[in-house]
């Protein structure tokens, strides 16, 4: 048993208390004793007043250690943070511990009603998508629906019509293409030509590129190159002479495509000799129009009569089209607006063609009813030739319109049917 046991300390008299147990944390460890030199324990010492207490004395058991108390205990003290009141420069919050809601100043929030339960402020959308469209007078100036500011407001959509067209934009592109066709006929003729030139490459361009679409590949630079030759025959040799334009034009496709290999060569070739005879083959007729001595007179009562067609059937579909026309060829066209396109290119041919050619009105009448008719068949020719290749509009490059091939479509027909009815009623002297 070690001289240091808990044993020491108890005392066999039972007139005296038995001590307490050994205490480490406050007397030490029986090690604690042997580093001292000769055994003596200062702490011993103070303890008893400055005694001599060596080791031996602290193990007989003479003198007791002092007695533990265990320190007071004191509650903590709760500090509860400060609450900071909102300033009168920034807007107040809503306090965590108010019992009383504060109203929500959104537009789409539930607002507490004393008189029935909670309605929304904001009639629901009943849309698809839950979109819903801005109304200036419904809500306050500084705020939108979805809680923007007004800085952070959405640019208005571009105003589109019934018929689903920009409107301000197709006006302005329309009556933009006239000016240039008119001041290039009028100013200087052979300008025209060029203008005619250009407007078909590109559409060469948009056409090619809407075919490639399904899978074909006509090559694009025999058929600008060829379209450039079809337009100047037409315009120095008239009829004959763009007959061989084309025929050149399908011969150099023909070569040009044996370099890409014989994969889809008859596919390409045929999708090509489309272009050439859709394209540049008819628009040549508009050329041949212009190089007469009174070319100018012809172009003009020609581009009216397909203007005042595309305008008395819009305005005529919009207003009274109930019955489709072509459903699966173009669902906004309706039988209402096709007699609109008749009724308007009849009447303005009756008027143009007695003033610019000296004929009877009614062969100007029979002359807008044809070119409109020629119109409307050239407008749903393109539109079948866009719902076989699965595309909208030929291009982009006119707001409003599409592409040049969605304004040439109806011009393509007219201009051939115009070319001939004038060749009848009013021959070149």
């Amino acid at each position: 048993m070690s001289p240091l046991d808990e044993s020491d300390y108890d005392d066999p008299r039972p007139t005296r208390p038995t001590r307490p147990a050994w205490d480490a944390a406050t007397y030490g460890t029986p090690d604690d004793l042997r580093r001292w030199p000769g055994g003596r324990d200062p702490r011993r010492e103070a303890a008893s007043g400055g005694a001599p207490n060596s080791g031996t004395e602290a193990r007989s058991g003479t003198e007791a250690p002092p007695a533990w108390e265990p320190p007071a205990w004191e509650p903590p003290v709760w500090d509860p943070p400060a609450w900071d009141a909102p300033s009168h420069s920034e807007p107040s919050q809503p306090s965590p511990y108010s019992s009383t809601p504060e109203p929500d100043p959104s537009p789409y929030s539930y607002q507490p009603s004393h008189e029935s339960s909670y309605e929304p402020t904001h009639e629901a959308s009943y849309s698809y998508g839950g979109s819903h469209e801005y109304e200036p007078d419904r809500y306050p100036s500084d705020q939108y629906p979805g809680g923007l500011e007004a800085d952070e407001a959405p640019a208005a959509a571009p105003a589109k019509s019934r018929a689903g067209r920009n409107l301000p934009a197709a006006i302005g592109v329309g009556v933009g293409l006239g000016a240039l066709a008119a001041g290039s006929l009028f100013l200087w003729r052979p300008a025209f030509l060029g203008v005619l030139a250009v407007v078909v490459g590109i559409g060469i361009w948009e056409l090619v590129r809407a075919i490639q679409t399904s899978g074909a590949n006509p090559p694009l630079i025999p058929l600008i190159a060829g379209g450039g030759l079809m337009t100047g025959l037409a315009w120095w040799g008239h009829a004959d002479a763009l007959t061989f334009g084309l025929i050149i034009t399908v011969l150099a496709v023909l070569v040009w495509r044996l370099a890409d290999g014989p994969d889809g060569y008859g596919r390409d070739v045929t999708s090509a000799t489309l272009v050439a005879v859709y394209l540049p083959f008819l628009a040549g007729f508009a050329a041949m129009l212009a190089s007469a001595p009174d070319g100018d007179l012809r172009v003009v009562v020609t581009l009216a009569g397909v203007v005042l067609s595309d305008t008395g059937g819009y305005v005529a579909g919009v207003f009274f089209g109930k019955h489709p026309m072509a459903p699966s060829v173009s669902p906004k066209k309706s039988w209402e607006g096709l007699a609109g396109s008749l009724i308007a290119t009849g009447v303005g041919g009756a008027l143009l063609l007695p003033f610019a050619f000296d004929v009877h009105w009614y062969w100007g009448l029979l002359f807008g009813v044809l070119v409109s008719a020629a119109a409307v068949i050239g407008d749903l020719g393109e539109s079948m030739i866009k719902r076989d290749l699965g595309v909208k509009d030929m291009s982009n490059l006119l707001p409003g319109h599409g592409g040049f091939m969605d304004r040439l479509d109806s011009i393509l027909l007219a201009a051939p049917t115009a070319y001939a009815l004038l060749a009848i009623m009013a021959p070149v002297a």
